[in-house]
């Protein structure tokens, strides 16, 4: 009976580290610093970014049609934030084997294709997608930085509209970013990501 309830209890705990590890970073979690291949060969760190107060990390990938429409918000995103501390750091987060068209190569056609002027990085095996529990292309994470400790402070949609046809829509990136760089209370600190699911490695 003992060596039954054993069992029961281990199992227990290890599906609950699964789901833990499962759900990614909660919002004021201190977040893992990360350097993922860029499109240009080289290696990008957070820690690249010396006098960076935060970042704007968005999961995204190439094809997904919600991922396409949010590329020209995600631009502005960076021309607006990046002078002011707040880079937009892109990842693809979809498994290449999965999603051919989320390629190394493909990716770096997308990327000139649009003019990105941030980093898009490569994340084949998922690890950081995983740590971060993004769900969706594109899933939005805002982390303030505070010497070398990175917190996340918003997680989810970039705005409400996915058309971007609504001039009243809610920018909830914006508003996060605003918030932290006037030291105020983000109003809204986590959303529900809308846009294609992440594409995962099989086995």
């Amino acid at each position: 009976m003992k060596k039954v309830l054993s069992l029961i209890l281990l199992a227990f705990f290890t599906l609950t580290i699964i789901a833990q590890n499962t759900a990614g970073y909660a919002i004021g979690d201190a977040i893992q610093p990360f350097s993922l291949k860029n499109i240009n060969g080289k290696d990008v760190a957070l820690s690249d970014y010396t006098s960076a107060k935060g970042f704007i990390i968005v999961f995204t990938c190439n094809e997904c049609p919600y991922a396409k429409a949010y590329q020209d918000r995600i631009l502005a995103l960076d021309k607006k934030y990046a002078p002011l501390g707040f880079p937009v750091v892109a990842v693809n987060a979809n498994d290449p084997v999965a999603q051919p068209a989320d390629s190394y190569e493909k990716m770096q056609a997308r990327a000139k294709e649009k003019g990105f002027t941030f980093p898009y990085l490569s994340d084949p095996d998922q690890v950081v997608t995983k740590q971060f529990g993004a769900t969706n292309t594109p899933h939005t994470f805002v982390v303030e930085k505070n010497k070398n400790n990175y917190t996340l402070r918003y997680a989810g949609a970039i705005d409400n509209d996915t058309e971007n046809s609504n001039p009243q829509k809610t920018r909830y990136v914006i508003d996060a970013v605003d918030a932290l760089l006037t030291q105020k209370e983000i109003p809204v600190t986590k959303t529900k990501a809308i846009g294609c699911g992440i594409k995962w490695k099989k086995g």
